[in-house]
């Protein structure tokens, strides 16, 4: 019967206690924030300009197994030494990818700092005072219901030695809420790393062969300055034996000096792509200087891959799809200012007027209690903030669908230019061909006799109209491979994304190879994850 009561009683004691924690536990796993799930987008099966009978050689390839994606250094596709020299330097000493990699820094404090509502506040205020009250007034305290007087002008010592300590409890996951949308941020800008760096290398890469191209211009203007005299001395020669006019030899000299202006026109061009380059590598236009060199116009192979794999190796589709993410906790960030908040707070420490009772138990104090905060009326704030936080969201679902959008536009866009010019400098070529056979015709006709100067005129002329166009094709066709690396993501992943252990790093570390050390991705719930844990909302 003894043990039937203890039982009884010690079941009963338990209850009383596990009751109110497990209401604290309940309490503490609801969130009203959104499940979040990635938005779908448009994602074609297969690339419309793909057909079968372009394969290769026209600047791209269907992806074989083993070799679906760019790698990371992509512009050694190029085989062009001085190009790649320069864009080893563009990571480490661009000024836009030093200012990215300032923001993901901003955004990783962000997320220490929502992280450390987690944990409770503790501080202390010691304090000391010296007081003395007014001789003019007398002070009257109350001890046991009477009064008794003490002259004023007594001086008085008070030594303090308070601890505080309050600790927000996350029962409606409005914390974690915080930290999952700042976490989701800061992924999103890591991502924005990424394409800082793929543009910084893009951009240069087109602004290379520009110059390379305006090298050969340069060059086809050298010949054509060279024929030219060769013309005008000829026709110098039969102007003195009576056969030409001095009005051919006027139009000579003309077209030659015509030549030699479009030739030194060139430098412009060629300085302010320079000047470009420069500055993408961190340097001053003054400090730095690219030698003449051949052109070399022959587009890479690149591994296009099946479409859906772009939504992973585009860090702009990665960034906007985390800022999706980051939208959707901050909805849930909205909800909990419907609901209360408690605030558990305690405070404990010495107070005395001695300085040797200071530690003892008599001057000991403490207090501890909970506080919960709940507002009735607000005229609608909080309904206004979440139809604010729920059109963000619809703002940025929308953004992360117009860039997949345009994600694929650009590789659309620029396999078809790849397709299209592959024909189109074979035709290109055969006109130059015969531009020049007609100039051959045109100046032995001339020596002859029987046609006259202007034949030779538009014969020159077409030669060197079809001669740039040339190259003009040529630079179009590497500018739409570098574009078509550009759009297929440059060999980025999303396996780049920093984790929680990375965003909450003492010391960022990132280096030009990426913004965060090659560990592997960890894998997370979509949801928040719960207090304690170091797993990351997934990417």
């Amino acid at each position: 019967m003894k043990l039937r009561v203890e039982w009884k009683t010690a079941w009963t004691e338990w209850a009383r206690v596990a009751g109110p924690v497990a209401a604290i536990l309940l309490l503490a796993s609801c969130n009203p924030g959104p499940k979040y799930a990635k938005p779908p987008a448009p994602a074609p099966v297969a690339y419309k300009e793909v057909p079968p009978e372009y394969k290769e050689g026209s600047g791209w390839k269907i992806a074989q197994p083993g070799d679906d994606k760019l790698r990371g250094k992509w512009w050694e596709l190029y085989n062009d030494p001085q190009l790649n020299g320069l864009e080893e330097q563009v990571a480490g000493a661009n000024q836009n990818i030093i200012a990215a990699e300032a923001n993901y820094r901003v955004s990783k404090a962000l997320v220490v700092s929502a992280r450390s509502a987690l944990f409770p506040t503790v501080g202390a205020s010691p304090s000391y005072a010296n007081s003395r009250a007014s001789t003019t007034t007398r002070v009257t305290t109350v001890s046991g219901g009477t009064s008794s007087g003490a002259q004023s002008g007594t001086v008085l010592n008070e030594y303090s030695l308070p601890f505080d300590a309050s600790y927000t409890v996350d029962f409606w996951h409005r914390i974690r809420n915080q930290i999952a949308a700042n976490a989701y941020a800061a992924q999103a800008s890591a991502a924005d790393i990424g394409t800082a760096v793929l543009s910084a290398q893009a951009a240069l890469a087109d602004d290379y062969f520009e110059i390379r191209s305006l090298d050969t211009q340069r060059k086809i203007l050298d010949d054509t300055v060279g024929s030219y005299r060769q013309t005008l001395q000829l026709t110098e020669t039969l102007y003195k034996t009576g056969i030409d006019s001095d009005q051919d030899v006027a139009q000579a000299q003309t077209q030659l000096d015509t030549a030699v202006t479009q030739q030194t026109d060139l430098g412009v061009a060629r300085a302010t792509y320079e000047h470009a380059i420069a500055t993408l590598i961190g340097k001053p236009p003054a400090d730095f200087a690219l030698p003449v060199a051949s052109f070399n116009p022959n587009p890479p192979p690149v591994p296009v891959g099946i479409p859906s794999t772009l939504l992973e190796r585009r860090p702009d589709i990665a960034a906007a799809e985390r800022t999706v993410a980051s939208a959707n906790a901050n909805i849930g960030v909205a909800r909990a200012a419907y609901y209360p908040t408690v605030t558990l707070s305690a405070s404990a420490g010495f107070q005395t007027a001695t300085l040797a009772k200071w530690f003892t138990w008599p001057s000991g104090f403490w207090s501890v209690g909970p506080q919960l905060a709940q507002t009735f009326f607000e005229g609608g704030a909080r309904r206004a903030l979440n139809e604010q936080a729920q059109a963000q969201y619809d703002v940025t679902v929308a953004n992360y669908r117009q860039t997949v959008l345009t994600a694929f536009q650009g590789v659309e866009d620029n396999l078809s230019s790849l397709r299209i010019l592959s024909q189109e400098i074979v035709q290109q070529h055969a006109t130059v061909l015969s531009a020049t056979h007609y100039l051959d015709l045109a100046l032995t006709r001339y020596r002859t006799g029987v046609d006259s100067y202007l034949n030779v005129i538009t014969a020159q002329t077409s030669v060197l109209t079809n001669r740039e166009a040339e190259v003009g094709i040529e630079l179009r066709q590497m500018t739409a491979s570098v574009g078509l690396v550009e759009a297929l993501g440059g060999g980025w992943d999303t396996s780049t994304l920093p984790d929680m252990r990375q965003l909450i790093q003492k010391e960022p570390k990132w280096s030009p190879a990426g913004p965060v050390p090659p560990n592997p991705p960890s894998v997370a719930p979509m949801n928040p994850p719960p207090v304690g844990s170091n797993t990351p909302p997934a990417p």
